[in-house]
């Protein structure tokens, strides 16, 4: 078994390593067309080339069945080298834990996929996928406020089938040695589909099944001021009838050339850049009503070294500060990270303020809350800073920790409540959304492509129902609060 072993490893290395390529155009990543240039045509364009687009062009080409003429399908990736992209930059996890009840169904389907990962994304003559799945639960700890909101949304979760137990103090220092229980009220405990697994591992997986099946790659960016549309009228009543976008502009990487791309259907899966997207010149005025309130938002992953720290038991721990940390591999590693504390003044008045009014004040008041999202440099002071303090206090093995290196990486933020939006754009007939999932893109995308290709095709949420996940609640100003955002 040792050569098939070792197979795997050096394909690892070198899917890992683009410097690593030969010939004159060195390393190509894996599903890009030798013809850098798009196609002049295809029925869907995907923008975006991250997990998440690669699982809707993966499943669009599973879902048309045996036709004749199989469906001409685009993917569109504006960093091929993925240097900057939010999948490979995430911290790999997946839970059942959420508030929302279509997250925790998204969370269930994306397990259940991953499980069988071979029988779906398995290439012939192509080595078994391995994502590397460590099983160790998602452990929220809740204060004495926040007790009873944990435990309305773990009845939720079991509703919705998920396994997941509640633990008092005394039940959490029994399991977990290492934690100190001070000011944790109750604490909820993931015992089946949840852990980490390696994102470029799932994404290279999506990307060699789907161009297996025929779908095309290229690098490029898709910009707003590059829409062709159509408007089409009915004759007495032209604002029954939404225009129709019917290409699009590719340009070239480093270069002012493009390639005009027409199309009969286009997805924005550009995550955290899906919003600037449809900020268009070029689309008529009005119809980027209302915007797409995706922006993105800088996250910090922190890596450190304690010899001293959790075991191989350890979980994927939430703090009640809302620091996070889990173990790296194994002998005493770790990673973690913490998102921005949401500064709220308003105090009981938050009773009757809506909770999107309440973040846009934020995001206007607080700005020096988040990092500056026009590079991917790296705040060691906050490690330092807000992180550390959090981490030692609950577990006092930290207090010796040692850090060993960091990464920055973007969440497609959605502004308005922090959950994805998929559908149809409201005033522009052909172009469908998937993106804004603010942290949790990478373990929906499973359910995210399925949902996207079920609408394109059979016209209609079939395995899931998402509609409450469109853009209706932009329009109606009503957003859905997901509670369990890491």
């Amino acid at each position: 078994e040792l050569g098939p072993t070792l197979e795997r490893m050096a394909q690892t290395l070198r899917d890992q390593l683009p410097a690593s390529g030969s010939g004159e155009r060195g390393w190509v990543p894996p599903g890009t067309h030798p013809d850098p240039r798009p196609p002049d045509d295809a029925d869907v364009v995907v923008v975006g080339g991250g997990v998440v687009g690669w699982s809707v062009a993966y499943w669009l080409k599973v879902l048309e069945g045996r036709r004749r003429h199989g469906m001409k399908v685009l993917v569109v990736e504006r960093d091929p080298m993925y240097s900057r992209a939010s999948t490979v930059l995430s911290a790999g996890g997946i839970r059942q834990q959420f508030s929302l009840r279509e997250n925790i169904q998204m969370s269930r389907f994306s397990a259940s996929f991953l499980r069988d990962i071979n029988e779906h994304l398995g290439v012939p003559n192509e080595p078994p996928i391995d994502i590397q799945f460590q099983p160790s639960g998602y452990l929220f700890l809740a204060s004495p406020q926040n007790a009873a909101a944990l435990e309305a949304t773990v009845q939720l979760q079991r509703d919705e089938g998920a396994q997941v137990t509640l633990m008092s103090p005394t039940q959490l220092k029994m399991k977990f040695p290492w934690i100190n229980t001070e000011d944790v009220a109750v604490a909820s405990y993931g015992l089946e589909d949840e852990g980490w697994f390696d994102p470029w591992t799932l994404l290279n997986a999506f990307r060699r099944k789907a161009t297996s099946l025929g779908v095309r790659s290229c690098s490029g960016e898709v910009r707003g001021e590059g829409w062709g549309y159509t408007a089409r009228f009915a004759p007495c009543h032209p604002q029954d009838s939404p225009p129709h976008p019917k290409t699009l502009q590719v340009y070239m990487p480093d270069s002012l050339e493009y390639q005009p791309v027409a199309c009969a259907i286009v997805v924005n899966a550009a995550g955290a850049w899906a919003g600037k997207l449809l900020e268009a010149d070029g689309l008529p005025r009005g119809l980027c009503r209302p915007s797409l309130p995706i922006q993105p938002r800088k996250r910090y992953v922190f890596t450190w070294h304690c010899p001293n720290g959790p075991g191989l038991s350890c979980p994927f721990l939430v703090d009640t500060s809302g620091a996070y940390f889990r173990r790296d591999g194994f002998a005493g590693n770790y990673l973690g990270g913490m998102s921005p504390p949401e500064v709220s003044p308003w105090g009981p008045l938050r009773s009757f303020i809506p909770l999107f009014f309440i973040r846009h004040l934020q995001s206007v008041l607080f700005q020096e809350e988040e990092p500056d999202p026009s590079d991917l440099s790296v705040d060691h002071d906050y490690f330092q800073e807000q992180i550390w303090p959090r981490l030692a206090r609950r577990v006092p093995a930290f207090e010796s920790l040692r850090v060993r290196g960091s990464w920055a990486g973007y969440y497609d933020y959605n502004t308005f409540d922090q959950n994805g939006v998929l559908g149809p754009h409201p005033r522009l007939e052909n172009l469908f959304l998937a993106a804004g999932f603010s942290g949790h893109g990478l373990q929906h995308a499973p359910a995210t492509g399925r949902a996207v290709a079920e609408l394109l095709i059979k016209g209609r949420y079939e395995t899931l129902d998402l509609r409450r996940l469109g853009w209706d609640r932009l329009v109606d100003g009503e957003p859905l609060e997901e509670h369990a955002v890491v």
